[in-house]
């Protein structure tokens, strides 16, 4: 069997291939604004990228070379970053200004309405309630049915609304007679207002 010649085989092959080219004409005749579109927005970023890169080159070259009329970037005295190793040991000192520290406030227990969210400082030593509480009090029946001693102001509000008048106005007897607890006082005095109140 005799073979066809080299040229003539590739001349078919490029027959063939410009009969299937011309068949997606139609399909990539739509795409092919996107194409360029998208094909100029590549080399144009390739180009950015490339001039950024050489730029960065420069920049190397020239701070390594001493240009003259260009100033050496220093670190103002003032300026700390978590890199410097000693910035926490050794005090900024500077001849500009002299700011005097400002005095430490210390907290204070709020009163009236705002009593109920207040904390006491935080150097105060925790009490031991027990021993604020007078021997001679008398507890009332209601105090040892809800266990009011032992109660925390989000359980005490929990159970107000169960409690008669009479009931949180003894309780509010006993708390100023004994512990005096702010928080505790006036959301018992809130709550007999409220409930006189309907």
């Amino acid at each position: 069997m005799t073979r066809v010649p080299f040229a003539a085989r590739v001349a078919a092959g490029v027959a063939v291939t410009v009969v299937e080219e011309a068949r997606k004409l139609p399909g990539s005749a739509l795409m092919l604004p996107m194409t360029v579109v998208s094909e100029a927005l590549a080399r144009g970023m390739r180009f950015q990228q490339q001039v950024t890169a050489l730029a960065i080159k420069g920049d190397l070259i020239i701070a390594t070379l001493p240009v003259v009329g260009t100033p050496r970037e220093e670190q103002p005295a003032w300026a700390s970053f978590d890199e410097d190793d000693d910035a926490f040991d050794t005090p900024v000192i500077t001849d500009d200004v002299d700011v005097p520290d400002a005095p430490v406030a210390e907290p204070v227990a709020a009163n009236g309405r705002f009593a109920l969210y207040s904390t006491p400082p935080l150097d105060e030593p925790v009490q031991d309630t027990s021993a604020k509480r007078a021997p001679s009090v008398d507890k009332p029946e209601i105090v040892e049915m809800i266990d009011f001693d032992t109660l925390a102001l989000a359980q005490l509000r929990a159970r107000l609304r169960t409690l008669s008048v009479e009931d949180l106005e003894a309780l509010l007897d006993y708390e100023n007679d004994t512990l005096a607890r702010a928080p505790f006082q006036t959301m018992l005095a809130n709550r007999i207002t409220t409930a006189k109140a309907k």
